[in-house]
């Protein structure tokens, strides 16, 4: 794997786990859940999670004493183990839905005032220079041997 995917699948997979604890509190909120039925609803939502990834969450946040579980009888196999939310892990819910609220509305507002997504032009950083300089065509570009324009405040 090239490094520049090496690095976006690591961000990913850390962006992913740091909101995770949200997703699951938040599933729990509206019913108690079967960890087969918390793993579906993530997938549902494009919030593909593995087994080895959700169980020791569980554990912690039961833990924690942020969520619950009780054993119940199937009908089509052994009894399953149904995690409800506590009310600790209701309050914790509300903490963590008012921190997710306020980065979300940062964020949107900071791709708002930077023209929203950055621009595919290529950049280039300048040697000795620590900013990077847009490039949107080849006419633009210094020529070789020409030095880069200086700003008023330099």
């Amino acid at each position: 794997m090239q490094p520049e995917r090496e690095s976006f699948a690591k961000n990913n997979a850390q962006m992913r786990k740091g909101i995770l604890e949200y997703c699951i509190l938040l599933i729990l909120n509206q019913k108690r859940s079967y960890s087969a039925d918390l793993l579906q609803s993530l997938k549902d939502h494009n919030l593909i999670v593995v087994e080895g990834t959700l169980y020791p969450l569980l554990s912690r946040l039961r833990k924690d004493k942020f969520l619950d579980y009780s054993w119940e009888e199937n009908t089509q196999g052994p009894p399953r183990k149904y995690y409800v939310l506590t009310e600790k892990g209701y309050k914790w819910l509300t903490e963590l839905s008012a921190t997710w609220r306020s980065m979300r509305d940062a964020i949107l507002d900071l791709e708002r005032s930077t023209g929203n997504f950055p621009s595919p032009a290529p950049f280039e950083k300048r040697e000795g220079e620590g900013q990077f300089i847009e490039r949107h065509n080849e006419d633009e570009a210094e020529q070789p041997g020409e030095e880069p324009e200086q700003s008023d405040n330099q």
